[in-house]
Parts: structure tokens; sequence; C-alpha cells
């Protein structure tokens, strides 16, 4: 049995009654038609069943209205629910997605950059490994890519971006420890990145209020920045012994790191971990000690993760607006796509705490 032949523009503009070069305006979604034309164009279409080529409109117009997305780690519950946010922006603007995970490693990043450059994308989501080089982001960003970054900055790169105001997020979470009486907490972060003077170099500049440049820090040591203001701002001395540094985003990792910090003779009364890897760590620590939340240690942590209300009780936490942030970048994406000059644009959201059950009054043990 012959197969049917595939329509064609020029099969939809016969039966539309129109030239074939207004069918391709109206199927390709550029330049003016007047409404009447476009319905009759388009009831055409969907009677010969024509789907639209989409490599021929790019060749036309320049443009294949798809983005790409680099994420850290789509596995993470706060990447999929960013990327949720992103999908739902571009699909109700008609645009295509396309997503790919760099592992938080430098040289997948910029494989991943390179795939979605020769699949064309219109513009770039990228939640930088590098917020101090990233030369690969400098270039797109010099060649005209319309790109927004996700969660982090990059040194310098004067491009759109979206996140959380970190470090007052992370004081709101450890007042809430030291309102209710404690003064020995600890801190569970991976803190990837290499600081200038290192780790404890940095925690005394942090504790001195000396760190000034912010912006481009990781995450987690912004939010360790949080924890060390809060303490100052309280008048409260730091135990530097209670700061562990995971050194990678492993749940793994965490909870071994937990381990040393909460099995100690003289452990902190109350735990803050950094983001939402780390609170699994920190969690499965407590279970293997055999300790109670919030009997013999407090605990807040940081991303509202499903796992989190479903526990006995319920795990107090930093909620950020994850899917606002998606919608934000996309947004924000989306008008420079199509040729929004506004000024460079920097998003800063809140992260909320949601008290549940973990926290308790400390109390001498």
């Amino acid at each position: 049995m012959a197969k049917t032949s595939k329509a064609t523009i020029a099969d939809v503009a016969r039966l539309a009654g129109v030239s074939t070069a207004t069918a391709g305006r109206v199927l390709g979604r550029y330049g003016y038609t007047r409404e009447e034309t476009r319905e009759q164009v388009m009831r055409a279409a969907s009677k010969l069943g024509y789907r639209t080529n989409a490599l021929a409109r790019s060749l036309i117009t320049g443009k294949t209205r798809t983005i790409g997305v680099v994420a850290g780690d789509i596995q993470n519950p706060f990447y999929a629910s960013i990327l949720r946010g992103i999908a739902d922006v571009v699909e109700r603007r008609d645009f295509g997605l396309l997503i790919v995970n760099s592992d938080e490693n430098l040289d997948k990043e910029i494989r991943a950059v390179n795939l979605l450059l020769e699949k064309q994308v219109d513009g770039l989501i990228v939640s930088p490994c590098d917020t101090r080089n990233a030369r690969h982001l400098r270039d797109l960003h010099a060649a005209g890519l319309p790109l927004v970054l996700l969660d982090r900055s990059v040194a310098g790169l004067e491009v759109d971006r979206v996140g959380i105001d970190n470090i007052a997020a992370a004081e709101r979470a450890v007042v809430a420890l030291l309102s209710t009486g404690h003064r020995r907490i600890g801190l569970v972060g991976e803190m990837l990145e290499e600081q200038e003077g290192g780790f404890d170099g940095f925690i005394a500049r942090g504790l001195a209020g000396e760190v000034l440049s912010t912006d481009t820090l990781y995450p987690s040591w912004q939010r360790l920045l949080g924890y060390l203001r809060a303490h100052r701002q309280a008048g409260v001395a730091v135990d530097t012994s209670l700061i562990r540094r995971v050194g990678a985003y492993s749940a793994g990792a965490a909870q071994a790191v937990a381990r040393t910090l909460i099995e100690r003779p003289d452990r902190p009364s109350a735990v803050f971990a950094t983001d939402g890897t780390m609170s699994e760590g920190v969690i499965g620590a407590v279970s293997a000690a055999g300790l109670t939340l919030p009997g013999e240690l407090s605990l807040v942590c940081f991303d509202d993760l499903d796992w989190m209300s479903f526990l006995s009780p319920g795990i107090s936490t930093m909620a950020q607006p994850r899917l606002a942030m998606g919608d934000a970048a996309a947004t924000l994406l989306l008008e420079r796509i199509e040729g929004s000059e506004a000024p460079v644009r920097a998003v800063v959201m809140r992260a909320d705490l949601i008290e549940r059950g973990s926290i308790a009054a400390w109390h001498a043990r």
C-alpha cells in the first residue's frame, strides 16, 4: 500500500486560496498577516494534516524557537522544580526546551553548552559551575547569544540572573535556633570552591564582617556567611569546630561528615544543613546515631523537599521559591530573545522559613 505523501506549504496555500509566501508566514509565525487570512491558512493546514518543518522555518527566520538549560543536577529536587517553572513559561510561549545536565562539572558544562549551540538554541539558562572565569559563557555573551544565569553569578559577566538572598535566608534559619536558646549550632555544607585564604581564613573574615564581595560565591559559602552573621549580630561566639565542610554534592559524603559532628561527646545542640542534599545526609546521620528530633538535636534545613513534611516530626526548613525562579529565568530569557534592550537585571528572591517540628527550645542534657 502506497504511503500518503506529506502535505507541503504549497498544498496548504492552494487549499486556503493564498500565495505560498503568505502560507509560509502564517505557518512559520513570522511577519504580519490579517487574522482572517491566518485562520484560513490554519484551517487548511489542519484539514491536510500539515506539520511545520522546524528546520525550514529556522532557515527563514534565523530562530528555532528553542531554548537550552544547563542544570547542575536534574535529579536534585531543587533543579527539578526550577525546570518545571521554566517549562511552564516556554510552553505558554510556544517554545521548545532542551535540558542538559552538568553534574556540577566544568568540562561537562562546557560540552553541554556546545551541544546546545549545535542545536541552534535561541538562548541559554545556565547554573554555572565556574563563578570566577567561565570563559565559555563570556564568549557566548560577547557573541550576542541571550544568556541568563541561575542560582549563581559569574564575576564581571553582566547578564540577567535569578537567585535568592542566600545570606539573609541562612541568617533567618540560624536566628530561629538562636532565639530558642541554642548556642552550639553546627553547620554542614558542601562549600566546593576554594576561597582566598582557605577555609579557616574565610571563616575568620566572615566573623569579622570582612567578606565584602559575595555575589559570585557559591550559595553554600553565602549561607555560611549568613550563619556567621546571625551569631555576630546576636553576640554569640562561634565554635568553628562545629562548622563542617563536605566538599562534594553527595548525601553519602554529607552523612559521613555529619556523623563526625553529632557523635562527638560535646555535640552541638542544633544543626543547620545548607541545602537539600546536605539535609539528606544529616538526617541519615541522625538516624544512624539513634538521636531523636528535636528532643536530642534540633535541626533546620535549606530547601523544602517532600520528605521533610512526611517525617515525624516534620523538618523545619528554608523554602526557596523554585517554580518562581524558573518562571523568572525563562521570562527574562524570552524577553532578550525577542529583542529587549533593558538594562541587565538581577532578580533576587526571598526564601521563607517553614516551621514544622524539628526545632525545640534548648535545655541542658
